[in-house]
C-alpha cells in the first residue's frame, strides 16, 4: 500500500466521472484541488461531509479549490448521490480501486469490535504544481471545508 506524505507529488489517475465523462489528475493542472476519498455514497456521515461541500461550496471556489470526491461507488449510484443532494462537484468512480490504491486509503477499519478492509476517509490538498501540501486523515465531517482552509492558510504561510 502507497504511503503518500506531504510534499510528495500527486500520484496521476484517471477514471469516470458520475457522467460517465472521463476525468483525470492532468486535467486539474495548474489548480487548487481537495481529493477527498470516502466510503460510500448515500451513508450518513459520507452525505454530511458531502452536503458540508455543497454549503461552503462557493467559498472553496472562492479559496481556488475544485472538489474531487472518490470512492468505489459505480457510476449510477454516484450519479443518484449528487442529484438527490444537489452536489456541486465531480464524483469520481473507483470500484477497481484503481485511485484508491495509488492514493493508499484502503485498510484496516474497526467497527463493533470487528476488524474489517474498507476506504479510509481522507482528504489530500494539492497545489497547483500537483504537491500534496495537507493530508487529513480523520476529517472532520461536519467542518470540513473550515479545516481545509484553515490548513490552506497554514501552507500558505510556509511557502
Amino acid at each position: 500500500m502507497t504511503q503518500l506524505t506531504e510534499g510528495s507529488k500527486a500520484p496521476a489517475f484517471k477514471g469516470k466521472d458520475q457522467n460517465g465523462k472521463p476525468v483525470s489528475l492532468a486535467d486539474y493542472k495548474g489548480k487548487r484541488i481537495v481529493l477527498y476519498f470516502y466510503p460510500e455514497d448515500d451513508t450518513p456521515t459520507c452525505t454530511v461531509q458531502a452536503c458540508n461541500f455543497r454549503d461552503h461550496y462557493s467559498l472553496i471556489i472562492k479559496n481556488g479549490f475544485t472538489v474531487l470526491g472518490v470512492s468505489p461507488d459505480e457510476e449510477k449510484k454516484h450519479k443518484k448521490f449528487e442529484v438527490k443532494y444537489s452536489l456541486p462537484f465531480t464524483l469520481i468512480v473507483d470500484p477497481a480501486h484503481t485511485i484508491i490504491d495509488k492514493y493508499g486509503v484502503w485498510g484496516e477499519k474497526q467497527m463493533y469490535g470487528k476488524k474489517y478492509m474498507g476506504l479510509l476517509r481522507t482528504t489530500f490538498l494539492i497545489d497547483e504544481k500537483g504537491i500534496i501540501r495537507k493530508i487529513f486523515l480523520k476529517p472532520k465531517s461536519k467542518q470540513h471545508t473550515e479545516e481545509i482552509l484553515d490548513a490552506w492558510k497554514e501552507v500558505e504561510g510556509k511557502k
